[in-house]
């Protein structure tokens, strides 16, 4: 059920169920492991993969790729179940925060994504060294599949700035998240040249809300707003260990209200970027 007053749905707004296709798959290769009657340890030798990831490919926490899918496909019988069944993973599930999962989906079919961030750099933009850095801040601290996991899931998410070249992406993010030099100046340095590649995109605007501000229309907090194929919007709200879409007309209509004028308030997309070549000169 979505959070729209209409009580509908399409298929690719749902959540998905405790029964997704990961942990579908993975429930497959335990029980084809178990049959055998093959250790976690015994099946790893087989695969040539260690029994930790075997364990995180079982509970779904991991996507396996093409060459787990194929020796364990041998390992079990060469019955064809394991192929078939790769077949309808959806990948990116992994490394995705439960509560976003509704979110990514709708942003894969968006044709306008508007985002104002004051804590962090939008995902969207990070480089890698950046997204590392900020798993390393994470409490409590992820394993190192997790962490992986989370690397690999948002470095997919960002394809979509290049296979949506028709989909205008919108970002207003605060100047002291540039200035707040996450993990050290090497990446700070790195993640300013990635925004700035990122931004000069036909189809990716870049605008900084400069810390000296008189007025703010976003004091509540990050806003994330998309438009659907349909022409409807939708708005996203995010917090400590959850997440809603938001689909209420109302709703969203006063968020993106506070949005156009937050547009209003912030430098120029020119301006930004002056801004940001100025920060990195200074590092």
């Amino acid at each position: 059920m979505t959070d729209s007053s209409d009580g509908t749905a399409c298929d690719w707004e749902r959540e998905p169920d405790p029964s997704d296709s990961l942990r579908t798959f993975g429930a497959v290769v335990q029980a084809l492991r178990e049959h055998a009657g093959l250790s976690r340890v015994d099946f790893g030798a087989r695969v040539q993969f260690s029994r930790h990831t075997v364990e995180s490919v079982e509970l779904g926490r991991r996507m396996p790729d093409e060459s787990f899918v194929e020796r364990a496909e041998e390992a079990l019988g060469n019955t064809g179940a394991l192929r078939k069944a790769a077949g309808h993973l959806t990948r990116g599930e992994a490394g995705l925060a439960a509560w976003f999962r509704r979110w990514a989906r709708l942003e894969k079919v968006a044709v306008s994504l508007c985002t104002y961030e004051c804590r962090l750099v939008p995902g969207l933009l990070q480089p890698e060294g950046y997204m590392r850095a900020l798993c390393e801040e994470d409490i409590p601290p992820l394993s190192d599949d997790a962490l992986e996991d989370t690397v690999r899931a948002r470095k997919e998410r960002q394809l979509l700035l290049k296979k949506n070249p028709n989909t205008a992406f919108d970002f207003i993010v605060e100047e002291a998240v540039f200035m707040r030099r996450l993990g050290g100046v090497d990446v700070t340095r790195d993640l300013i040249d990635h925004v700035l590649e990122v931004v000069a995109a036909r189809n990716v605007t870049l605008q900084i809300m400069p810390v000296d501000t008189e007025h703010h229309a976003c004091m509540a907090g990050p806003i994330q707003l998309l438009e659907t194929p349909e022409g409807s919007w939708r708005a996203y709200s995010e917090g400590q260990e959850n997440g809603r879409l938001i689909a209420d007309p109302k709703q969203v209509s006063r968020l993106h209200m506070r949005y156009a004028r937050l547009r209003s308030q912030a430098l120029s997309p020119k301006g930004s970027v002056g801004l940001l070549e100025r920060i990195r000169g200074a590092l």
